[in-house]
């Protein structure tokens, strides 16, 4: 046999422990909300554990349906944290009256008519209904389109804890184990109830990796955005650009990258001011994202210049879009009314070929040979790279000769 009190004292320190590991977290990282309620479900079922220790120096009532309700309302906290860790939202209401109605539960089973196994299959029932709501979630749920290890450990620590709730809750209706009370559980019902703490703890540290990795996919992608407008930046273009030259040499299939220079940024930025300067970059990348199709890919890389990798497309398709591009800059600049700082844009135009190979500066090169004549050309206005060299004076008179 083994004291209830003894048992509550391994759990008390075990919450205890991990609600100052959440605690750090969520000051450490105050957006992460996660950590707010894997914070408060530690708390309170530290709590929880602590008056259900005082069944054995007073009327054990409001210990047993107090402090399991805590229990209870404690594992719903958790669950809540896993939702809105996947930004998904939570029902307090539902959370709320499962507790109200397990602790009711235990109330009946204590005052109107002590049955110990129907108060251990309501607890266990209680505390299994949001880990078996949330386990969807931790098995199917991505960000990002990434996997996480970490919630793969939660939903594995998951079925665990609601196999072992199981058994519990049929040994005891089958007295499995010997007699049980408020006082000492027998031998069966104690393994299973420190499987139960070890588990919880299990499930916090699954939580913990969850987080860990959260943040460092979060710090992976900051290394690969522009401050400024939000938009890739120009290690991460290198990257896509380096993925797609590979892609096109094994495949032939080629892609189209556009070279974007804002006209005359360097007066926006002498008149106006930088702030102003940076507002013009950040309205050009609003503009420019609605003319582009979903996996064309925005980057601004350095400066007031931007590319956008075209997959899969043609010098054609590439070509409209450019035109695209320009045609909604010069709409806006023409309803520019007032203070406003009209935007002007010059693209070049270039497509991958078998000379490119797996160079993505090659590519960079040619577009940026077609920006220079389309700067040349006037501005405001989009060129096409044109690998073959210009034809010499004498040459095109000898043609018209001998036309």
């Amino acid at each position: 046999m083994l004291s209830v009190p003894t048992l509550w004292t391994v759990i008390v320190i075990n919450f205890l422990a991990l609600g100052l590991v959440w605690a750090y977290v969520a000051r450490a990282y105050p957006k992460f909300e996660a950590a707010r309620y894997w914070t408060a479900a530690a708390v309170l079922a530290a709590a929880g554990a602590a008056i259900s220790m005082l069944r054995d120096v007073m009327d054990p009532r409001f210990p047993l349906i107090g402090g399991g309700g805590l229990m209870i309302f404690s594992s719903w906290l958790a669950c809540m944290g896993v939702a809105r860790f996947y930004h998904r939202p939570v029902s307090w209401p539902a959370a709320i009256a499962n507790s109200v109605l397990a602790s009711a539960g235990l109330a009946f089973f204590l005052v109107v008519t002590d049955n110990m196994p129907m108060r251990v299959v309501i607890y266990s029932l209680a505390q299994s209904t949001p880990i078996a709501l949330m386990l969807p979630l931790l098995l199917l749920g991505q960000q990002n389109g990434r996997e996480n290890p970490g919630a793969r450990l939660a939903a594995i620590v998951g079925f665990l804890l609601l196999s072992i709730h199981v058994v519990r809750s049929g040994a005891a209706l089958l007295g499995y184990g010997g007699a049980i009370t408020a006082i000492n559980f027998n031998g069966l019902q104690a393994v299973m109830i420190l499987l139960l703490v070890f588990l919880a703890m299990g499930w916090n540290f699954a939580c913990l990796l969850m987080a860990i990795e959260r943040l460092r996919n979060e710090v992976a992608d900051l290394a690969l955005l522009d401050d400024l407008t939000g938009v890739a930046n120009r290690r991460h273009l290198l990257q896509r650009l380096t993925e797609e030259c590979a892609r096109s040499t094994r495949s032939g299939a080629p892609f189209s990258l556009l070279l974007i220079d804002l006209d005359g940024f360097k007066t926006v930025n002498d008149t106006h001011g930088h702030a102003a300067g940076d507002a013009c970059l950040k309205h050009f990348t609003l503009m420019a994202q609605t003319r582009l199709r979903p996996g064309d890919m925005l980057a601004r890389t350095g400066g007031d210049e931007f590319c956008v990798v075209l997959p899969s497309s043609s010098l054609r398709e590439a070509s409209a879009i450019a035109r695209r591009v320009i045609e909604v800059c010069r709409q806006d600049a023409a309803t520019c009314t007032g203070s406003d700082i009209p935007i002007a844009i010059s693209i070049g135009v270039a497509q991958w070929d078998r000379d490119v190979g797996e160079f993505p500066d090659r590519l960079m090169a040619n577009a940026d040979h077609a920006l220079y004549a389309a700067k040349k050309n006037g501005k405001n206005d989009f060129a096409i790279y044109d690998p073959a060299p210009p034809l010499s004076p004498d040459t095109i008179e000898a043609l018209r000769k001998f036309a």
